[in-house]
């Protein structure tokens, strides 16, 4: 005799697992002595990890691969992706450091950390489609959001998120992705590459008037856009997201979400004048984790962008982590 509970027993709840993508070779790309975006901001999520062992336990860590460059070539054009081979050929083969653009320099490690990077974000967007991990984290770097389709800019040279949600739509299939930046800088690359394609939806928090001075108005239909003033709270940016994004993403239902994962939007961090707290973080990871469960199962890809003083930007990855690794 079966019993009517088999049959009207409560789905059982599977259990959230979180992949952690990254590889030696993101801390040998170094733009010199004091550049901001320096190797020791993935020591710093190292050393974090080590002193967070509950949270270190519940992460499924994974070698970053180097990427297929035909996957680059979904969002970059060919003839950047050699030119930028070729340059940063010639700088490893000279030794010497030097600069692609005024904020951006190339050296001899820098194609490693970029290929890795770029393939961390795919292999990442692989495991969650398949089924290997519910949601992931790329802690890599160089960063990628304000690389355009032709153009390195702003610490970056391959739009890692661009790339992915590309591959999961091109490659994999899915039919609508979401892309969240909440990098206090806008994520001009990622906008040129994918605004004005239907499959996507983009909304973005950043300060304005500030670096790269763009995404007011934003480029097409599909991007949304909070542009906020300097000094903004917490508070304010939590209510901006309630409104405009929340209703903006489940109207959609995105089928995976990646994320832009900057936390330079700290009150702390010297490169701008937001005042997020490791408590933001969290909340807005939550949401966009409720936001996940209802529409795409969860799945949830998200990059380390920016985040340049040490100690703020490890606390913010620790509490975006655990939003990310919570049941």
């Amino acid at each position: 005799m079966f019993g009517l509970a088999r049959f009207f027993s409560p789905r059982r709840h599977r259990a959230v697992t979180t992949g952690y993508f990254t590889h030696p070779a993101c801390l040998d790309h170094d733009m010199g002595d004091g550049h901001p975006e320096c190797p020791e901001r993935l020591v710093a999520i190292e050393d974090m990890l080590k002193e967070s062992p509950a949270l270190n336990a519940k992460l499924i860590r994974r070698e970053a691969p180097a990427i297929d460059l035909r996957r680059v070539r979904l969002a970059h054009e060919e003839g950047y992706i050699a030119n930028l081979h070729d340059f940063m050929q010639q700088v490893a083969a000279s030794g010497k450091t030097r600069a692609i653009e005024p904020d951006t320099w190339v050296c001899p490690g820098s194609w490693s950390a970029a290929v890795h990077a770029a393939g961390a974000a795919v292999a990442a967007t692989d495991a969650v489609l398949d089924g290997e991990v519910t949601n992931a984290f790329c802690a890599v770097r160089p960063p990628g959001h304000h690389a355009t389709r032709r153009e390195a800019m702003g610490f970056c040279f391959f739009n890692n998120v661009a790339i992915a949600a590309r591959y999961a739509l091109d490659v994999r299939g899915l039919k609508r992705v979401a892309v969240i930046d909440f990098d206090v800088h806008h994520g001009n690359g990622t906008e040129d590459i994918l605004a004005g394609d239907d499959r996507v939806i983009m909304v973005g928090l950043f300060q304005h008037p500030l670096y790269p001075h763009s995404g007011t108005p934003p480029a097409a239909s599909n991007m949304h856009n909070l542009a906020l003033p300097a000094r903004t709270r917490g508070i304010e940016v939590r209510a901006q997201i309630e409104t405009h994004w929340l209703p903006v993403l489940n109207n959609f239902k995105p089928e995976m979400i990646f994320i832009s994962a900057g936390f330079d939007a700290h009150r702390d961090d010297g490169l701008a004048e937001l005042g997020l707290t490791e408590a933001d973080y969290e909340w807005i990871t939550q949401r966009l984790v409720e936001v996940a469960r209802r529409h795409c199962q969860g799945r949830i890809v998200s990059c380390l962008e920016g985040g340049y003083n040490l100690g703020p930007l490890a606390r913010s990855v620790e509490a975006h982590l655990q939003a990310l690794t919570r049941d």
